[in-house]
């Protein structure tokens, strides 16, 4: 008999050891903070299972509906803003339900720690029909994987796993087991159930609903949740994280832990509240379980006293539901640290020369969202995935050509790719004008410089077609498609300024690689504090390298210097000079 062994592992690496342990063959995921991690560790297991990166959510969907029509289990992986890109499919196979074991894996940001709002996936799983689970811990997470494809099988259902932040990345003990032996399903040709035009989808609907019901029934005795009964002055119904802070904050109150959120097991809340004398709802961001709960008759304190914005923690949860506030000391303070761009950082230069030209910029989701804040403050917008393109368009078709003229949409490669293309081609079949720039950077850098489809290289490391971006926006039907190096700022002026004077859409696409994935050997530049005239023109982009002296000269410090050379090309006094080539 082998021995137990028993790991640390934060919460993304328990859910991926969940899936090589539950069978899966194929892993379709579109990088996304909180969730990003799973699919990279997913790829230690690669001899075993299939993973790849996709160009977006709703296609990773789409491959893992397909694997799982073939007969094997399969996953997808995305931040909860991406689950918005992957409803289409999402809710269209709740109806048609799965023949290999189906989930999809969701994390949630409370508290917006990466994200440009704190949804919460529990509403959109309603409104889907599509059943959740949701791990209070890493050996939940990785368990709850496990179960997930079980009972996707069992009741023909795609299953949810629902993590947050906290979870995703917090540690904990996780026993490892061996890989099941799962086959695949066959395969049986079955138009009423994989076809869902109109006819076959009202059928369907009426399935799914007796599937979620008795899944509703089966929940009041799933092991996934549980009461553990203690003082019956206070109950309180949980689930998730919440319950880690419920167990710190009042450990002697009886507490019902929901492991499926969705449906809720109705028969098993009735017998635990009629058990308590005062009932506590605590759940993060929105009150779903509170409003199924009290729509049963059952009385319960839910969001009128715990916040339905932000993290909870067990200090917030002891003064909200018994009156005592915790007696902590002021933490230290920290000096801050605002957002900024990385040195030698290619969007730098590019917003620098936007400002100097005083252009607005309709941003986008990428690293050079921080072209937002000062000392830069040239992108105005920032609302999702492609839209930078498309809101540029529709400024353009509400006011005119000429009140896009110092407008530019700007967006990175791994964006443009994820859902730009469409917007550009939108802004091409309906005469738009605007000039479009493509920010390059060779990766997904925001959240940790992963592979996509222009780079090259797939997730699990093998060599790839690598898509020709200024090609495909040619073949879109952009006539001017003009490739600039980022730190070639007369060149990178000049461009903008020749195509924002066209009365057609064009394309400048800025290449120059992150200089955190850069292996060469980096230039040196110092300033000379003697031929320094205080001018400020170097400090202008922000550069975290670039400090003031006492005196007002400028210093550079070379442990944070990449040697891009922005600050030497902006001195016009040669106070900084390049003083090593190439060898740092």
């Amino acid at each position: 008999m082998s021995e137990t062994k028993r790991v640390i592992m934060l919460g993304n690496e328990a859910i991926a050891r969940g899936a090589y342990e539950a069978g899966v063959k194929v892993s379709a995921a579109y990088p996304g903070t909180p969730s990003t991690e799973i699919s990279e560790y997913l790829v230690q297991y690669k001899d075993a299972l299939y993973c790849e990166w996709s160009p977006n959510e709703k296609v990773a969907v789409e491959v893992a509906i397909g694997a799982s029509i073939a007969g094997a289990r399969a996953m997808a992986c995305m931040k909860h803003v991406g689950f918005n890109v992957a409803a289409d499919p999402a809710y269209t196979v709740s109806y048609m339900g799965v023949n290999g074991g189906l989930v999809i894996v969701v994390a949630d940001d409370p508290g917006l720690y990466s994200s440009q709002n704190e949804q919460d996936t529990r509403m959109v799983a309603r409104a889907a029909g599509l059943p959740v689970l949701e791990p209070s811990d890493s050996a939940e997470a990785k368990e709850y994987m496990k179960a997930a494809f079980a009972l996707s099988e069992q009741f023909d259902r795609p299953f949810i796993l629902r993590t947050t932040t906290r979870l995703a990345h917090s540690q904990g003990l996780v026993e490892l087991c061996e890989r099941e032996a799962v086959e695949d399903k066959p395969y049986e040709k079955n138009i009423g159930k994989t076809v869902m035009m109109p006819a076959n989808a009202k059928l369907r609907h009426v399935e799914i609903e007796k599937r979620n019901k008795e899944l509703a029934e089966a929940a009041n005795t799933l092991p996934v949740n549980r009461i553990e009964m203690n003082d019956t002055k206070i109950g309180v119904i949980t689930s998730g994280i919440p319950y880690q802070y419920v167990k710190e904050a009042i450990p002697g109150a009886s507490v019902l832990k929901l492991g499926m959120v969705n449906p809720l097991p109705r028969k098993m809340i009735e017998e635990f509240a009629a058990k308590v004398e005062d009932l506590y709802i605590i759940e993060e961001l929105d009150p779903v379980i509170e409003e199924q709960v009290r729509s049963w008759g059952i009385q319960a304190k839910g969001k009128d006293l715990f916040t339905i914005q932000g993290e909870y923690s067990a200090n917030m949860i002891r003064e909200a539901a018994l009156g005592e506030k915790a007696e902590t000391k002021a933490p230290a303070q920290a000096p801050g640290r605002p957002p900024i761009l990385c040195p030698g950082c290619p969007h730098r230069s590019v917003f620098h020369v936007l400002k100097k030209m005083k252009i607005h910029a309709a941003g986008d989701i990428g690293c050079y969202t921080l072209g937002a804040v000062a000392p830069l403050s040239v992108v105005d917008t920032t609302i999702c995935m492609g839209a930078s393109i498309s809101s540029l368009h529709g400024m353009e078709k509400a006011k005119g050509k000429e009140y896009i003229k110092d407008w530019v949409a700007v967006i990175g490669d791994s964006t443009f790719l994820h859902t730009g293309v469409n917007s550009l081609m939108n802004m091409i079949y309906n005469k738009a004008t605007g000039t479009v720039m493509i920010l390059d950077n060779s990766t997904t850098g925001m959240t940790g410089h992963q592979d996509h489809a222009a780079t090259g290289k797939t997730l699990l490391g093998e060599p790839a077609f690598a898509i020709d971006i200024a090609a495909l926006c040619r073949a879109m039907g952009v006539k001017h498609v003009i490739e600039v190096d980022a730190f070639d700022l007369v060149t990178l002026e000049k461009t903008v300024k020749e195509e924002l004077a066209r009365d057609e859409v064009s394309v400048i696409i800025t290449k120059s690689p992150c200089i955190l994935l850069s292996k060469e050997k980096k230039p040196l530049y110092i300033a000379h504090e003697d031929k320094c005239k205080k001018c400020g023109m170097c400090m202008k982009p922000g550069c975290p390298a670039m400090t003031k002296n006492a005196d007002g000269t400028i210093h550079i410090d070379d442990t944070m210097c990449t040697g891009c050379g922005l600050c030497a090309d902006l001195c016009k006094f040669d106070a900084i000079e390049l003083v090593k080539e190439g060898d740092r």
